[in-house]
């Protein structure tokens, strides 16, 4: 899935941190910042065309030099999917929550600079999501507005507690599955259904998690929330679940 949007901290000990606690790092001085926006757009233009390799090179210029650059922590993840580098993409994808949990935590002492952050991440979705219409990625698009949409709201209100994006959750669930952890996947997946009950995708992939591990109902139900969606189901995994041993 694509989607954009720091080192390798411990998620589980972060996720228990206060704000205050987490020491959130400084937004980078804006000649930095800049630079890192042109390594990105860089990798964008080289995601656009396939160009995968260059791509995550430009987009680990870009979080080398912005560490709090979400999206390119997200992209990098997306161009290491595409180069079949799992283990690469999944720290790429912890990095982004690692980072969105930072914004999170200045949100709280420095409320200007992080909503200065938060500004660049809308108006580079933006681009990429334009920049996808007009090279006719029509799923990759529709992907990536989900993402603009989720930094959208998260612009306009502030969730009492820290949520990652549902998204960032989708692709990082979907690196461990291809990596070979399900029950990591089925983790992740789970939690971002929590955090948009209606993500249909989501669903969709914990049907097939249930399925491969011989759970019916679940998978049943899986499939029955991914439509109630409006999620289109694949015809042949409901069909391979209807086959199954109750």
């Amino acid at each position: 899935m694509m989607r954009r949007l720091l080192s390798a901290l411990l998620v589980v000990v972060l996720s228990v941190l206060t704000p205050a606690a987490a020491s959130p790092q400084k937004r980078v001085d804006d000649r930095t910042r800049r630079e890192a926006a042109r390594a990105f757009e860089r990798g964008r233009e080289l995601m656009s065309a396939e160009q995968f390799e260059k791509a995550a090179d430009a987009f680990t210029d870009a979080v080398k030099l912005d560490p709090l650059f979400v999206l390119a922590h997200y992209q990098l993840g997306q161009a290491n999917m595409n180069l079949h580098r799992y283990a690469s993409a999944i720290k790429a994808f912890k990095d982004c929550v690692d980072a969105s949990r930072t914004l999170y935590s200045m949100m709280q002492t420095d409320r200007f600079e992080a909503e200065r952050q938060r500004d660049d991440e809308i108006r580079e979705a933006r681009e990429t999501v334009a920049l996808l219409q007009r090279t006719g990625r029509t799923l990759q698009a529709a992907r990536a507005q989900d993402y603009l949409t989720d930094l959208e709201t998260k612009r306009s209100s502030i969730d009492p507690e820290f949520r990652p994006s549902a998204e960032v959750l989708l692709s990082l669930g979907s690196a461990y599955f291809r990596n070979g952890d399900r029950e990591q996947a089925e983790a992740e997946w789970k939690a971002a259904t929590e955090v948009n009950p209606r993500f249909g995708e989501a669903y969709s992939n914990l049907a097939v998690v249930y399925m491969t591990t011989g759970r019916k109902k679940e998978a049943e139900q899986a499939i029955k929330s991914a439509e109630k969606s409006g999620f289109r189901v694949n015809p042949q995994l409901k069909k391979d679940i209807a086959a199954m041993r109750p």
